[in-house]
């Protein structure tokens, strides 16, 4: 069975690769420089972040070449748009809550 979007991004260090991927392509070689963690470990990332459809790889000749898709991404986003209205509209509320107690 695949996981879920929300599954596979709850994860920190896909986060910290789907960050770095936003800049650019990069080799297994290159993350694992950057995020100093093992390259089993990167690959297996990678691999997860692959089967959700957030990014492709690429091979050029020895190097695999990891790249964003921003699609997912579009589809989280559409998703949380609702809950951040929400948010703001209570944030709203307290920052005219706390203008008030000021006033005081």
């Amino acid at each position: 069975m695949a996981a879920s979007l929300f599954e596979v991004v709850v994860e920190p260090n896909r986060r910290r690769i789907l960050d770095l991927l936003r800049d650019g392509d990069r080799s297994v070689n290159d993350l694992v420089d950057v995020l100093d963690i093992a390259q089993p470990t990167v690959s297996k990332h990678l691999k997860a972040l692959r089967e959700a459809g957030l990014v492709v790889v690429r091979p050029d000749a020895q190097k695999r070449w990891y790249q964003l898709r921003s699609e997912p991404l579009r589809e989280l986003d559409a998703w949380l748009e609702p809950y951040r209205a929400a948010w703001s509209a209570r944030f709203d509320a307290l920052a005219r809550h706390l203008d008030q107690k000021e006033d005081l």
